[in-house]
């Protein structure tokens, strides 16, 4: 997968690109968390328009409960803000119109939901410039 992040503001923007792995997908997950950790950013756009593939309705499960668990981990290992807010950007096969893997980190904890539309996902963010 083409990972590209860049810091604007409070808000970290990850765009990816490529077919979808579920090993790669965790990878990625992983490398936004240490960059949230290290510039201390409270929202992200998670944009994967550009990634190809169609996930099993199991892989969706698993991603969830993964970052989910991620940012629980983060969140216990000292982080003294809010716990980072998450916007993904998908279309479909990517996005799920169940919603599966949002629902499984939301009932985790996490705060993440899943959108079709840039535009709405910054809005969700509660951040006004794109």
């Amino acid at each position: 997968m083409i990972v590209q992040t860049i810091p604007q503001g409070d808000v970290l923007h990850v765009a990816l690109g490529g077919t979808f792995s579920m090993s790669e997908a965790k990878r990625t997950f992983l490398d936004v968390i240490h960059v949230i950790e290290e510039l201390h950013l409270g929202k992200v756009v998670i944009d994967g328009r550009e990634i190809s593939g169609s996930p099993m309705v199991i892989e969706r499960f698993y991603y969830g409960e993964f970052v989910a668990d991620a940012v629980s981990g983060l969140v216990n290992g000292g982080w003294n803000v809010d716990p980072p807010q998450f916007a993904y950007v998908l279309l479909e096969p990517m996005l799920d119109s169940l919603r599966l893997g949002e629902t499984v980190a939301v009932n985790r904890g996490m705060n993440v939901r899943a959108f079709d539309n840039r535009e709405e996902a910054i809005h969700w963010l509660g951040w006004r410039s794109i």
